[in-house]
């Protein structure tokens, strides 16, 4: 099977971290020719690399991209249709991920593998992730009644995070509050009280300022809050759509059963984030 870096002509433009992270895992980095600025923080060995660097899949420019002469672009939700029309308007093929669960992360892994020849690393890397999952979810099997688990991706308005995002709450031994992806309102979290509040906000990294939004909302008198169960996470932890969700993972595993997992990546709790300037 050939290497991507001897696959003819292979030059990828990736709009998303998660495809740059993917194919980190793969072992193909060599056929990036442009990426964002967000695929560098997510993947560091890339600012080494003579690629252009683009701000983001939001307010690029199909010039900026094709100034790179990608042969193929791909990219991951969030985008802009706009974007992705302008550069099949243009010639260049796209290739758009859309993925909701983790069977259609799994799949766009097969599929990317399959484009840059590592169908096998491919392979391997959906079982590695698939085994994690799965162990984790059997070390908690015994556990008493689930704790429920209010999980944020965005805070104005308040979306609940995605249905992959669910399914891994689940797998830590959590039962997901509301419905994945969908928007909520202050005082529906509130009625429903839940035991364990994640916050992974988009583009926020893990500098969710948590004491400020409690206290904007009115939350100081739920459980989480009173028991110092608020967390935030990185949001590339559980936002992109790539193998970095296992650290998501370990992360609510830490949050939802303290007692049973003590990851290194645990998630930032209550205190250590009061003084995070985001506005919100």
């Amino acid at each position: 099977m050939p290497s991507p870096a001897s696959s003819p002509g292979l030059r990828i433009a990736a709009l998303q971290p998660s495809i740059s992270i993917i194919l980190d895992r793969l072992g193909a980095l060599d056929t990036l020719v442009a990426c964002t600025r967000y695929c560098v923080e997510a993947v560091p060995a890339l600012a080494e690399r003579s690629i252009t660097i683009v701000k983001d899949s939001w307010s690029c420019t199909t010039d900026e991209i094709l100034s790179a002469q990608p042969n193929l672009v791909l990219a991951c939700v969030p985008y802009r249709m706009e974007s992705l029309a302008a550069l099949l308007k243009s010639g260049c093929p796209v290739v758009s991920l859309a993925p909701h669960t983790l069977a259609d992360i799994y799949g766009d892994i097969r599929l990317v593998g399959s484009i840059v020849h590592r169908v096998e690393a491919a392979e391997s890397l959906v079982a590695e992730m698939q085994h994690e999952i799965a162990a984790t979810s059997a070390k908690i099997a015994s556990e008493g009644p689930r704790p429920i688990v209010y999980c944020e991706e965005w805070g104005k308005p308040l979306i609940h995070s995605q249905p992959w995002v669910a399914e891994l709450v689940e797998a830590a031994g959590g039962r997901f509050l509301g419905d994945a992806a969908k928007q909520t309102v202050a005082e529906a979290v509130a009625a429903a009280d839940p035991d364990v509040m994640i916050f992974c906000w988009c583009g926020a990294g893990d500098r969710v300022p948590l004491e400020r939004v409690i206290a904007r909302r009115g939350w100081q008198h739920l459980s989480a809050v009173r028991q110092g169960r608020i967390f935030c996470i990185a949001d590339e932890w559980l936002n992109s759509p790539a193998p970095s969700i296992l650290l998501g993972l370990r992360a609510l595993a830490a949050a939802i059963h303290p007692s049973r997992f003590d990851a290194k990546e645990r998630p930032r709790s209550f205190d250590t984030v009061a003084t995070a300037q985001i506005t919100i």
